[in-house]
């Protein structure tokens, strides 16, 4: 058009801004959060990507690398802190701005009861609560993170009215994983260990993880009713490993009891609360609720289910939050015993209903005001968390090929992993990497939460895999296509039992050694041809024995020239069943003829040994 000059084209300058501030910004933070942090017009940072090479939108979320590259460029250093700190600093300020909020009060602590398998953690619990957990573990064992509330309903006790939270982490050694966790969202220990049994590997376990977090420990001694028991014994046993009782001169707290018999446990219980009073537990209720996942599971009626501690803040139905990657907001809360909750108070065992996914268990809990700030940073991580998944299965080094060369002759044993909760499917999955061996490698193809499905079989089927499922069921048309594609589904509730049936299925895949046995050499001394049988060989046997059922190889100047059985054994014209040393026999061999007199006939038998995969 004439006359018309079209405006100046946007410039931007390649020269980054001298560095004048400091900025704090969070994981996945958006284009349009970090122009206002940087105090630029958004369209700026847009450009200024778009010169990097990278095409974003105003609310796209920016990773921590070019999201503090951009930041420097406009003359800012950053600092980058996680989506729960940063919730966490924003909670703190709001609680501290309003005056009520800030209070803080005690809460109950939280206690982990930890020890060896079969020591009565659980039967310990059950007498706590007075009801009983122990009698539906699977082999009497806990295989899950089970958390309880406990109120102290003894009148004479000085503890009477408080209240007492109890997690109980299993002791088999499979679930180390489980047991760190335990200790991690724990105040106090208690180490449960059986008078009669003493200090077990489990045991020393417990106690290097309660130092690890470091965390007070008590130490029950069970069983003393038993006969045999004796608990000098097992405060020796843990004197000598740096816990050294008080009655000894020492600063942890040693309590005799009975589960069965239920003595000591108000005793337990007061020096719990005790303990708890030297720590000064505090927690703020006014503020918006933060805790950690300990437990999740598909339900099949609910859908994905998180049990969840509250450790700090009030929990309340409605309230949206984020946890690892999965986002939701809170539609149903029960407590322990299965009862509907309002809101959950500090250090509250809870199960939450409305997660849109299935977190993992250890993953931080936080409640957020925004949901649309939630979603968009559980979107963020998945993404993430998918990108170093392909990351990992996709890159190809030199180190890798040679690996991939060198384990070609391996065997491979694919298994499909199914159970009921989180956990197990960690632990399991654990199990299962460290059964691998320089003759069999176990590849875990898929490992999932809930009831094997159709898709599972299928997978199975194409991928030449057994299924496993650890305390969950096949849907009914899964199994009815598994007896179709002759599918292995294995189902077990037991960890021992499911560890020795990989054992199993490991060894059934090794080809069989052939163990070889000597048994004995004779002589050729002369042949004889005799029609329609062959030539039969007249020897004496030198080493050994011959039998009728042995193999042979004929050795002609140390060289073996046929190998074989052989055909008949005979003494003078009677058949013999064996001939021994310094005797003579004819000897003829199956299906050959060309013997000489000067051959040697040595004689072997071959068993087939069964392959041991795991030594």
């Amino acid at each position: 058009m004439k006359g018309y000059t079209p405006p100046p084209r946007m410039s931007i300058s390649n020269e980054p801004a001298p560095i004048t501030r400091n900025i704090t910004i969070t994981e996945g933070i958006s284009v349009k959060d970090l122009a206002e942090k940087l105090g630029i017009r958004a369209k700026d940072v847009i450009a200024r990507l778009v010169v990097r090479g990278v095409f974003a939108t105003i609310n796209q979320t920016l990773d921590a690398e070019l999201a503090t590259e951009m930041a420097r460029f406009f003359g800012a250093d950053t600092e980058v802190i996680t989506f729960e700190e940063q919730a966490a600093k924003e909670t703190t300020e709001a609680t501290e701005s309003s005056e009520e909020g800030a209070e803080t009060v005690p809460r109950p602590p939280v206690v982990t009861i930890m020890g060896h398998v079969d020591h009565g953690k659980t039967t310990l619990l059950d007498s706590i609560r007075s009801t009983n957990v122990a009698g539906g573990e699977a082999g009497g064992i806990t295989q899950h993170i089970g958390a309880y509330k406990v109120s102290i309903t003894d009148t004479a006790s000085p503890a009477y009215g408080r209240e007492i939270v109890f997690l109980d982490t299993p002791g088999h050694e499979a679930f180390t994983r489980m047991r760190a966790r335990g200790a991690k969202a724990t105040d106090i220990v208690v180490l449960v260990t059986a008078a009669d049994d003493g200090v077990m590997p489990q045991t020393i376990e417990a106690i290097d993880h309660a130092h690890a977090a470091e965390v007070p420990i008590i130490v029950a001694v069970n069983k003393i009713d038993k006969p045999g028991a004796l608990p000098e014994r097992v405060k020796k046993q843990l004197a000598d490993r740096g816990l050294m009782p008080e009655a000894w001169g020492g600063k942890t707290v040693f309590v005799d009891v009975s589960a069965k018999q239920k003595t000591n446990l108000n005793l337990l219980m007061e020096m719990i609360c005790l303990t708890a009073d030297l720590q000064e537990l505090k927690a703020t209720p006014g503020r918006a609720a933060s805790g950690v996942v300990l437990e999740a599971k598909l339900d099949r009626g609910r859908g994905p289910v998180g049990t969840i501690l509250v450790q700090n803040g009030t929990l309340h139905a409605g309230d949206n939050f984020v946890v690892g990657n999965v986002y939701g907001k809170v539609r149903a809360m029960f407590d322990d015993r299965g009862k509907p909750l309002k809101e959950a108070p500090p250090s509250t065992p809870v199960e939450i209903i409305g997660l849109e996914g299935l977190p993992q268990a250890g993953d931080q809990f936080v409640v957020v005001t925004d949901r649309e700030k939630a979603r968009d940073i559980s979107e963020y991580r998945e993404q993430k968390a998918r990108e170093a998944t392909l990351a990992k299965s996709s890159r190809v080094s030199l180190e890798g090929l040679a690996e991939q060369l060198k384990t070609a002759g391996m065997k491979e044993l694919n298994v499909i992993l199914k159970a009921d909760v989180q956990g197990s499917v960690e632990v399991l999955g654990d199990l299962l990497g460290r059964l691998s061996n320089d003759k069999v490698r176990l590849k875990l193809l898929r490992s999932g939460i809930g009831a094997i499905t159709e898709t599972d079989v299928l997978l199975a089927s194409a991928s030449n895999a057994i299924i496993i499922g650890f305390n969950v069921r096949p849907e009914r048309k899964a199994q009815e296509l598994a007896d179709q594609e002759k599918v292995d589904i294995r189902l077990h509730s037991i960890i021992y039992e499911l560890q020795d049936e990989i054992k199993r299925a490991m060894t059934g895949l090794l080809e069989p050694t052939i163990k070889e046995t000597y048994q004995g050499r004779a002589d050729v001394l002369e042949t004889f041809r005799i029609p329609k049988v062959g030539t039969i060989a007249g020897c004496r046997v030198n080493d050994g024995l011959i039998k009728r059922d042995s193999e042979v190889r004929l050795l002609r100047d140390n060289v073996v020239v046929f190998k074989g059985k052989v055909g008949s054994l005979r003494r003078f014209k009677d058949d013999a069943s064996e001939v021994r040393s310094g005797m003579e026999c004819g000897i003829s061999i199956s299906n050959y003829g060309d013997i000489k007199a000067g051959d040697v006939i040595e004689a072997f038998v071959t068993e087939r040994i069964a392959a041991e995969a795991i030594k």
